[in-house]
């Protein structure tokens, strides 16, 4: 019914904003998230405007930029390891 996505095939969205929390998790600047995800500057940008605005993620202004999974953001990582678990994300 499912299959595994190969790595030779992109990557979802949800697949990205679930690198992206899971890096950020115990905070993180915009480089390390980019390495980490394998993602570059501009489409980190749009993720993160887009997190940000869902709760997802909090920018701490005082404290050098650094990104941080919200308490929402960690409940969107556990529902999305509950389905990979299962085989559907």
């Amino acid at each position: 019914m499912f299959r595994k996505i190969s790595m030779s095939q992109r990557r979802s969205n949800i697949e990205i904003v679930a690198e992206i929390l899971r890096i950020a998790k115990k905070g993180a600047k915009k480089t390390r998230i980019v390495y980490g995800a394998n993602l570059n500057f501009k489409m980190l940008g749009e993720y993160l405007a887009k997190l940000e605005k869902a709760g997802l993620v909090v920018r701490s202004q005082n404290n050098g930029g650094l990104i941080k999974t919200t308490e929402k953001g960690k409940e969107y990582l556990q529902q999305f390891y509950g389905l990979k678990k299962f085989g559907v994300a």
